[in-house]
């Protein structure tokens, strides 16, 4: 072996630190799936409920998503006996059924503009084509049954993510006011019924002038525990920043008042106290200081336009020639409606996690 020989390999396959996930699989390979580790024993699971989750991100569910179909079946291989957790790691696989390998054949030796092809290269030395191979928004089923568990460990919790804007339509209605019961009751997962014909008009715009669109992800948390979150460097809001910029396509986040709150004076934004020790007004977005405060938890998910377009774009192949490609297959005119349980379940991570932390705070 020659010493100055170096082996290139990907890290960063794990997330949490106390309820950790490790996700394996590519897009186009045989399986995806993953292995929970940390899950408390004793917890007994409702399985239709994970599927049930699964069943909200697979693709083919409507005329506004890829046409992919895959059943997205989870099959659990450890750590649960007779649908109760047994504190020991949790396996599971979800088989590919439908893999289309040649629908990506054009792209073998050419960079896709936006896409992670060329990075990918430039970093390992090659890269799966196939639909993005382990880069491939298909590695998120495996956080959706992850976090689906990670519900029923916070059973008290309620998360509520939907859509709020697609492209330039946005919906302006305060969230309490809102209705969540009607997120499941339309494709694009809007919770308001007039903006959800709009939303979905526009998507089907799009898609037939063979383009994309961009959206953003509205998350609501209620009944969350106080004290979850470390004041330093693991400030609740800091990991559920880090788990919502990991998921494919988003390009953005903010919680609480974000970005309008740089707008405002501090006699404006400063949440005041009830004699309870609640707050009259919730700019701080349920987190203070990075740990939780008993409020309502809420943030923003900014998804771009996905990168697959069916036009013809100039490009280069891997030698750096100039070139031509366009989008072939089965791809999401807007991702923003499948990507409504994806936010739950990294909610759900990063809250898990926390909440086991917090067991150690004090005695």
């Amino acid at each position: 072996m020659k010493a100055n020989l170096i082996f290139a390999h990907m890290a960063g396959n794990t997330f949490g630190k106390a309820f950790k996930l490790t996700t394996y699989g590519e897009s186009h390979g045989v399986a995806i799936g993953g292995i929970i580790d940390g899950c408390p024993a004793g917890i007994k699971l409702d399985l239709d409920a994970i599927q049930n989750d699964l069943d909200r991100r697979k693709p083919g569910q409507s005329k506004i998503v890829t046409q992919r179909k895959e059943s997205d079946t989870v099959a659990f291989l450890s750590g649960i006996f007779e649908g109760v957790t047994t504190g020991t790691p949790i396996g599971f696989q979800i088989t590919n059924e439908n893999q289309k390998s040649k629908d990506y054949s054009h792209i073998a030796n050419t960079y896709r503009p936006s896409h992670a092809d060329k990075t990918y290269a430039d970093k390992y030395g090659t890269r799966d084509y196939r639909g993005g191979g382990r880069s491939s928004a298909r590695e998120t089923a495996s956080r959706v049954v992850a976090g689906a568990i990670a519900k029923q460990l916070l059973n008290a919790v309620q998360l509520h993510a939907f859509t709020s804007s697609v492209g330039d339509l946005h919906s302006d209605i305060p969230y309490e006011n809102l209705d969540f019961n009607y997120i499941e009751k339309n494709a694009v997962r809007c919770a308001d019924p007039d903006f959800a014909k709009a939303c979905e008009e526009k998507i089907m715009k799009v898609r037939k002038a063979g383009d994309t669109v961009g959206g953003i992800i509205t998350c609501v948390i209620k009944n969350v525990p106080v004290s979850l979150g470390e004041p330093v460097f693991d400030k609740l809001h800091a990991d559920l920043a880090k788990a919502m910029l990991s998921i494919n396509a988003v390009k953005g986040f903010e919680y609480g008042s974000g970005f309008a709150g740089s707008a405002m004076l501090g006699s404006q934004h400063n949440d005041l106290f009830n004699t309870d020790g609640t707050t009259k007004t919730n700019y701080s977005g349920g987190i203070q200081g990075g740990i939780s405060n008993g409020m309502d938890i809420y943030f923003r998910v900014a998804f771009k336009p996905v990168a697959t377009i069916m036009q013809s774009q100039p490009t280069i192949d891997a030698e750096g020639n100039p070139s031509q490609m366009q989008g072939k297959g089965r791809h999401d005119p807007c991702v923003v409606p499948r990507a409504v349980p994806i936010v739950e379940a990294m909610a759900a991570l990063v809250l898990a996690d926390h909440y086991l932390r917090n067991k150690s705070a004090k005695i």
